[in-house]
């Protein structure tokens, strides 16, 4: 897991594919909030991204997921939220798999959490846990989200 801000990508020492991403044209916390919400991919890109706006709800309500092939970028654009992560892979364990490569953990333990506003990421790379949404103190509120897919065999994990 790596995370930090938009206005500040060196001090998050991403790797020069994920900051080649995120620092490319039309990346900046304004131009991707003046985006409609949908799904968008650069031509030529092998990765995509989509722009939504969605509830927050209480940590207990929220799945934790994982996934196998693609690492998540999940990038606020307005609101905040809380996403509890764990540090150890849980590629292995009881999952239900609901969507291709979105698995949802039968049994799972994130016992950290990262509180993000407007211009704050994480990345999760393939096996990391996390549970996005969880509201903050339990309230829901709207969060405006970018979330990018990118392929695994794009990166190479630190």
């Amino acid at each position: 897991m790596i995370a930090g801000n938009l206005q500040h990508l060196p001090l998050a020492t991403l790797p020069a594919p994920l900051l080649a991403i995120l620092s490319s044209p039309g990346m900046t916390l304004d131009e991707l909030n003046a985006k409609p919400e949908g799904k968008y991919q650069p031509e030529g890109a092998d990765w995509f991204y989509s722009i939504g706006t969605v509830s927050t709800a209480p940590q207990a309500e929220r799945h934790t997921e994982f996934h196998h092939n693609f690492l998540d970028i999940q990038l606020i654009l307005s609101g905040e939220e809380i996403i509890g992560y764990g540090l150890n892979s849980v590629i292995g364990q009881p999952a239900t798999e609901r969507k291709p490569d979105l698995y949802i953990l039968d049994n799972p333990q994130v016992p950290h959490q990262i509180h993000l506003r407007a211009g704050d990421f994480v990345t999760f790379y393939p096996g990391e846990p996390h549970q996005a949404l969880c509201a903050i103190g339990d309230i829901p509120a709207p969060v405006k989200k970018a979330v990018f897919k990118v392929p695994v065999s794009d990166v190479t994990p630190l």
